[in-house]
């Protein structure tokens, strides 16, 4: 006999095959519940029960479920798990349904499309990316569904990786064929979807994106010519189609990433120096020593802007001036932020309203938030300041949003729809009426359970209300004998029995009916509001970019005038000049009490070009490294900084190989990741470039490192045309001999004191080479066994008495000197062929067996050629 599967069972076999790969919650009465193999995972992902249920004649099917009103509780695990969720709901109310109630997906929840609060972190905006690949090129574009951002842009790789790793997207999709180019190319901790191949293509996509932006053509955005940022664009269109996000009206726009407008900072370097996260669990990074914000979101633009530095002096300038116009006006700055504190994340909120995803009371939260916008605006137009009042020119109060809320929903209103009461009185006729009826019934019914106890002499009656009896009368065991006969017996209990009566089921079937339909014309009202709340998706959104902005400087202000930080002076030259700088993080750490040592710092491309910096470990070399860093980028943020005075000549890229880390789950050693970090620096200086480079060659022997370091050195002082500023902070004091040779590299040390064989580390940058590691100290003040202390110093004392270390510096000052002359006559004909070779090659993407297979390829032409 054919085994059949039931109905309900069927209907959830039949949605399954439309969503596979995702997780289905299929509501059933007042639980999500999952099946099979879903089942399975979720039982162990959500640690609840797994049991079976039949499923035709003779078989059975696991099952798990929660209580649907604990959804937000349960989604975020299984979606930060890596699943795909496809939330099916009931589309029938099943006490007018004979048979199956109708269901159908209602939203498919991903790692980079939600609106559940529980899934977002208000300080991060959550993106999903789309990346397209074409040769050498690759397409990105980046949707944040819960604000309504959209950016995109394209590029090689190498910028993509770094937008990529700029914007840490929670989710990318791909066309399928090219799956090994993204399992190549991007970390595989990001969870990735694909798609298929026909939504990669150019006129599709130009067509999702003109509908979606209700235009005839991107002209306007300023990306007509970006063919594989639209297609990868279009491609998320296409997604929120297919996962049921509909309603998308608070995405209007879109806008290109313009990357040329702001400073390069590769993944290495926003890693090395804590810019957003720290390395350390418990560990302290820019963003949270900068974030004074007071909304959420200026805290997500706060983000941006850490990691997109400015390189226009214009808009440098324009911020640094707000926010000397916001110190400089210390009550205006207090009222502003007091009203910041109450406005909240209208951005995500009027995004809810757009998708028509809004309870009652976030649209009140919405609401009184809107009523911040006005007094605010009065404010910043009263300020003296042409950016300030720019601001409150743009801003829109919103009136009619605010009184059509005011005089619709009730204060008290609840966050779910279906329990009623959330529309105010006056508002419609009828309902004010069936509120009556349902009022004045209760009131009857009460007056029913008076009258009835004394008729019958039970003082203890009571009319209650379940969903299964409805209303009923119940008399308690010691009173049942005086119970009428007319009496309806419905229930026994324990201690009771339960009875109903002609006349109170005709009063119940006057209240459950005024009720329903209360609930009907409250459900239809509260959908008349939020179409009408819609029509302000667009001027509360920009509302939302004004705050996120005005929030930004304002958060700057607070932090100069608290912290001592003082206005930099930009510059279009190549200097950078710091006076008593600090390290910004390190100090907001130190004990109360205890100060931090400032220092000075002067680079050009003429005259000092590259600070070679000496001196024992823990001794600060590093911490000022990062320090110059985080003055330099805070300077171009727009930000005061941790100086006294700073010239900050425009930097355009700063690089960082500043500590090792090792990649041993990839095969790379700490040496490898070293060099492959250093070789992304030299292979991508420019005239303006900062770089830093801290302890280079230390992962190899001796010899190879300094060897390493050396050649790195004359490299960045010869190079031609750019003579990148270069921080190079190193334990070989043997490069200090470079000084003698190159012009523009000049000596300098991190100073300590030694009283009997002690060190006190005094944190000070001084000029001059250091002749001394001091190693051995290092290692006592960390622990090192006093037997291990003594032997080095013995071993160590016998090295210097032997002349060792005289014979190293000679070495030292015989080693051949590099050749940069010029060739006066025409070019090798063979160097120039191997050299167009050369060329061609691109370092980053080399693996080590062909790099051994171009380098013979180089051999077998020069023999060839000789």
């Amino acid at each position: 006999m054919e085994n059949k599967e039931t109905p309900l069972m069927k209907q959830h076999t039949d949605i399954k095959k439309k969503y596979p790969g995702a997780l289905l919650l299929f509501r059933v009465g007042d639980f999500y519940e999952t099946f099979g193999e879903d089942a399975i995972k979720a039982s162990e992902l959500l640690e609840i029960v797994l049991t079976k249920r039949a499923n035709g004649v003779g078989t059975y099917i696991e099952l798990a479920g929660f209580p649907y009103h604990s959804l937000d509780n349960y989604l975020p695990k299984l979606i930060r798990a890596g699943h795909r969720v496809a939330i099916c709901d009931q589309l029938e109310d099943p006490r007018f349904v004979k048979g199956i109630v109708k269901r159908g997906v209602t939203e498919l929840v991903t790692p980079g499309l939600s609106f559940h609060e529980n899934l977002l972190d208000k300080k991060s905006n959550n993106f999903l990316a789309s990346l397209f690949f074409e040769k050498d090129m690759v397409g990105i574009s980046l949707l944040d569904v819960s604000t309504g951002e959209f950016l995109v842009s394209e590029g090689s790789l190498l910028q993509i990786q770094k937008i990529m790793n700029g914007f840490s997207p929670s989710e990318i999709l791909f066309a399928k064929h090219q799956k090994e180019y993204i399992k190549k190319n991007i970390p595989d901790t990001i969870p990735r979807f694909g798609l298929d191949d026909w939504v990669f293509k150019i006129d599709y996509a130009y067509q999702n994106l003109t509908e979606q932006m209700k235009t005839s053509t991107l002209k306007g955005f300023g990306i007509e010519q970006l063919k594989l940022g639209i297609i990868a664009a279009g491609s998320i269109i296409q997604y929120l189609k297919d996962t049921e996000h509909k309603n998308l009206q608070h995405i209007y726009s879109i806008r290109r990433i313009e990357e040329q407008k702001y400073v390069w900072l590769d993944p290495f370097t926003i890693r090395n120096l804590e810019l957003i996260y720290p390395y350390q669990q418990d560990g302290t990074s820019l963003l949270q020593v900068m974030d004074r914000t007071l909304t959420p979101m200026g805290s997500r633009l706060l983000k941006k802007w850490i990691i997109l530095p400015l390189k226009e002096k214009n808009k440098i300038e324009e911020r640094l001036d707000t926010v000397d116009n916001f110190i400089q006006q210390t009550d205006a700055l207090e009222q502003i932020r007091n009203f910041l504190k109450n406005i909240g994340d209208i951005e995500r909120l009027i995004s809810k309203v757009a998708m028509r995803r809004i309870n009652p009371r976030e649209l009140l939260y919405l609401k009184k938030a809107m009523m911040q916008i006005a007094p605010l605006k009065k404010l910043l137009l009263n300020i003296h300041s042409q950016k300030i009042q720019t601001f409150g020119d743009t801003m829109n109060p919103c009136e009619l949003f605010i009184q059509k809320i005011e005089t619709s929903l009730k204060e008290e209103a609840g966050i779910i729809i279906s329990q009623g009461n959330i529309i105010k009185d006056n508002v419609h006729t009828e309902l004010d009426k069936l509120r009556k009826i349902s009022q004045s019934g209760k009131e009857y019914l009460t007056k029913m359970q008076q009258q009835e106890s004394t008729k019958t002499g039970i003082p203890s009656l009571k009319i209650s209300f379940n969903k299964v009896f409805g209303y009923y009368l119940e008399v308690t065991n010691v009173h049942k004998d005086k119970v009428p006969t007319e009496w309806i017996r419905k229930q026994t209990l324990t201690n009771a029995e339960r009875y109903i009566t002609p006349e109170l089921k005709e009063y119940e079937e006057k209240i459950i009916t005024a009720e329903e339909k209360i609930i009907s014309i409250e459900q239809e009202l509260y959908q008349q509001l939020i179409e009408f709340c819609a029509e302000y998706v667009e001027p509360i959104q920009q509302n939302a970019h004004i705050i996120a902005e005005l929030d930004c400087l304002a958060c700057f202000a607070v932090i100069a005038k608290t912290e001592r930080y003082h206005k930099p002076f930009i510059a279009d030259d190549t200097i950078i000049k710091i006076q008593q700088g600090r390290h910004p993080v390190i100090e907001s750490q130190l004990p109360i009490g205890e100060k931090y040592i400032p220092n000075d710092l002067y680079l050009d491309d003429s005259a000092q070009q590259i600070l070679i910096i000496t001196g024992p470990n823990m001794s600060g070399k590093s911490a000022f490294l990062r320090q110059t860093a985080l003055i330099v980028l805070m300077a171009q943020m727009g930000s005061y900084i941790p100086a006294e005075a700073a010239h900050i000549g425009i930097i355009d890229k700063l690089f960082t190989r500043v500590g090792a880390s090792d990649n041993l789950s990839r095969g790379e050693s700490t040496f490898m990741v070293e060099m492959t970090e250093t070789a992304n620096i030299l292979n991508n200086i420019s005239e303006r470039s900062l770089i830093l480079m801290d302890e280079i060659g230390r992962g190899t022997s001796t010899y190879d490192g300094i060897s390493i370091a050396w050649a790195i050195v004359e490299y960045l002082h010869n190079h031609l045309p750019f003579h990148p500023k270069t921080l190079f902070a190193t334990h070989y004091h043997e490069l200090n001999q470079l000084e003698h040779d190159n012009p523009r590299i000049k000596n300098f040390h991190i100073s300590i004191k030694e009283i009997d064989k002690r060190i006190i580390f005094l944190r000070k940058l001084v000029e001059g080479g250091s002749q001394h590691s001091f190693g051995i100290h290092v290692a006592k003040m960390a622990g090192i066994p006093q037997e291990i202390i003594t032997r080095s110093y013995e071993i160590m004392h016998s090295f210097e008495t032997e002349n060792i270390r005289e014979k190293e510096i000679k070495k030292i000052k015989d080693i051949p000197k590099k050749n940069t002359q010029m060739l006066l006559f025409e070019e090798d004909p063979l160097w120039e062929k191997i050299k167009q070779q050369l060329t061609k090659i691109d370092i980053n993407t080399l693996s080590p067996v062909e790099a051994l297979l171009k380098l013979n390829e180089l051999i077998l032409i020069l023999k060839k050629e000789r």
